[in-house]
């Protein structure tokens, strides 16, 4: 008995040593993520301009000193919405760096690339586009919100560029298409206008267009077009 009791608070011992999750973080992350989810929601059915913090608490079931303790304002929050839809996440890892990214670019052939790298956009698009509208109409209105997205090259050709660089160099690529016209398809085809044109404007479904971008793309980036 002593030995099983002795034995036992060993036990007892080391499972207290063990890290336990920080509660109040985890608690926190799932407040910011209620309050963008919901602003989200709002700032595209009613517009940046037109929605309020505390709508936005309303919606996420806060309240709206809430908002205004984790955002500060109602600009820092835009941002974040914006930012969390093209990652679709909150960690503040680059599109480059993502799973989805590298793995497309690791692809033996230029068709697997655009198979994968089309779909991995697809999901990116649907989070995006609805709100590129909304990030024109601030920025108009709002020059501290035009200030968050200062002029210069554009984060999103960056992205296409670095696909097409890995792309070009696939054995099936087209030779007469170098790095920077198969980024510019990239760009251009891929682009939230387009997606809006043929999904919101034109009822297409995502699938739809999907199927057409890649077919289109490996159209004019590859030999094979199996």
């Amino acid at each position: 008995m002593g030995s099983r009791s002795s034995s036992s608070g060993r036990r007892t011992g080391r499972t207290d040593n063990v890290k336990r999750p920080d509660r109040r973080a985890e608690r926190s992350r799932r407040t910011r993520e209620k309050i963008v989810a919901a602003a989200r929601e709002l700032f595209v059915a009613q517009g940046y301009g037109a929605t309020s913090l505390q709508e936005v608490a309303d919606r996420a079931g806060v309240v709206v000193q809430t908002v205004y303790f984790v955002f500060r304002n109602k600009r820092a929050l835009f941002k974040d919405v914006v930012d969390t839809s093209i990652a679709g996440d909150v960690e503040p890892v680059a599109t480059t760096d993502r799973d989805w990214f590298r793995a497309a670019c690791a692809e033996p052939t230029a068709a697997a690339q655009l198979r994968a790298h089309v779909s991995g956009v697809r999901e990116i698009l649907g989070r995006v586009a609805p709100i590129m509208p909304l990030i024109a109409a601030a920025a108009a209105t709002d020059p501290e919100i035009a200030a968050q997205w200062p002029p210069g090259p554009d984060p999103r050709y960056t992205v296409q560029h670095a696909a097409a660089k890995a792309l070009t160099s696939k054995p099936d690529a087209r030779p007469d298409v170098d790095t920077d016209r198969a980024a510019d398809l990239l760009y251009g085809l891929l682009s939230p206008e387009l997606y809006l044109v043929f999904v919101r404007d034109r009822g297409w479904s995502p699938d739809a267009w999907e199927a057409w971008a890649r077919a289109t793309l490996i159209d004019h980036l590859c030999t094979d077009h199996a």
